[in-house]
């Protein structure tokens, strides 16, 4: 085992950036910061734009870097201890701390997730195609599907991930959007499954998808609930199917509109079985969030004006992801406002507890943020897209 160091003076930001080699492991980062850790990667921290008819592929030649654990267990539920509408202490922290990305490796995260063993996942939409993990208290965080900067379709590749999820035994999704399938990884492996969809083939067949976004699952695990943008639907699917199987339409289907029977882009999705048999969407494009009973023709508008984007408490603006908790309070990322809405339960007045409602990349700022999930504390997790990284956000 030996090291070899460089150190580089980055004289556009001020930054002192320490690339070592140590075997096979390429580190890199800010001498006064963590070092990133990643196998056989060529590192390049140039920013992505985040929608596939803007962004610019970095390409790279890399493998993916190997995990220093597997998970072995996860969590469905949003838990929160006391009720923060009722108790009155509705506020995060709004200074955000980076726990990943940095100004040396950005890291536009989109879908996030965290297990029962608060171990963070993030999927890297538009930067460098992959999955990121990061164990709790970790400083390294690892690559555990996709090839660094390399997009692509084989089973090793991604293009355009933009969800993630795992299960109790270690099984991990990711919604591949771009190749308009859904990917399976089981119990650690680098190459995927596909389990819905079929690769490269936009479609409106129930065996097909159209640039999905995010997903949500059953507290069994048995199914995951899609969110088929393109298709403006959301298809319930086993988490045991393959490729080519159809799915069950369990919401809209009947294209984009504003009406409460049908859905307008939608994007995030939760499903929370233990306080409500009831999924919540939020339409990207109708700038609203609807309740819908799986396999109803029509559903509840519980936050946003449909059809009408704002930026004050009672509109959103290309909203995204979305949790509930188990008080049937909602947590909304506001995409275009860059701020986090929390509504709590039969109120469709939000209340910004992140972001300051315009771009920036201050701590107390977002820009285009995407992707929410909390720890087994209540602390926030939010993909900062635009800032190349994911804020964490304490519950005071």
């Amino acid at each position: 085992m030996f090291w070899i160091f460089f150190v580089l003076l980055i004289f556009s930001t001020g930054d002192c950036i320490l690339i070592g080699k140590r075997d096979n492991n390429i580190l890199i980062g800010n001498i006064y910061k963590s070092l990133w850790n990643i196998t056989q990667n060529q590192i390049k921290s140039t920013p992505s734009p985040s929608t596939p008819s803007s962004s610019t592929t970095t390409t790279t030649s890399s493998s993916s870097s190997t995990t220093s654990s597997s998970t072995t267990s996860s969590s469905t539920t949003t838990t929160t201890t006391t009720n923060p509408c009722i108790s009155g202490n509705l506020l995060w922290n709004k200074t955000g701390i980076t726990v990943l990305g940095s100004t040396s490796l950005l890291v536009p995260a989109s879908g996030v997730f965290l297990n029962a063993n608060d171990t963070l996942y993030a999927a890297d939409e538009a930067g460098y195609f992959v999955v990121w993990k990061l164990l709790k208290n970790a400083i390294n965080a690892t690559i555990v599907a996709g090839n660094y900067g390399s997009a692509g379709s084989n089973s090793s590749q991604l293009y355009y991930p933009n969800d993630v999820y795992v299960d109790r035994s270690g099984n991990m999704y990711v919604t591949d959007m771009g190749n308009c399938r859904v990917q399976k990884y089981i119990n650690g492996s680098k190459s995927g499954i596909t389990i819905a969809g079929i690769n490269s083939s936009a479609g409106s067949a129930l065996d097909q998808l159209s640039y999905q976004r995010y997903f949500t699952f059953d507290s069994t695990e048995t199914y995951m609930y899609v969110a088929d943008a393109g298709n403006h639907r959301v298809v319930r699917y086993l988490t045991n199917s393959t490729s080519g199987t159809n799915g069950v339409l369990v919401a809209g289907g009947n294209g984009p509109n504003n009406t409460n029977t049908s859905l307008n882009t939608p994007f995030g999705i939760h499903y929370l079985p233990s306080v409500s048999n009831d999924l919540f969407i939020t339409n990207y494009d109708g700038h609203s969030v609807i309740r819908w009973t799986p396999g109803a023709s029509s559903g509840t508008f519980v936050a946003g004006v449909p059809g009408v984007n704002g930026s004050d408490s009672t509109h959103l603006n290309t909203p995204m992801g979305i949790k509930i908790d188990n008080y049937m309070n909602m947590y909304v990322v506001d995409f275009a406002n860059h701020r986090v809405q929390l509504f709590c339960a039969n109120s469709n007045v939000g209340i910004t507890i992140a972001g300051n409602g315009s771009a920036g990349n201050s701590a107390t700022q977002l820009n285009n943020p995407r992707g929410i999930a909390f720890d087994s504390a209540m602390n926030m997790y939010i993909g900062d897209d635009v800032n190349g990284r994911v804020q964490k956000f304490m519950k005071l």
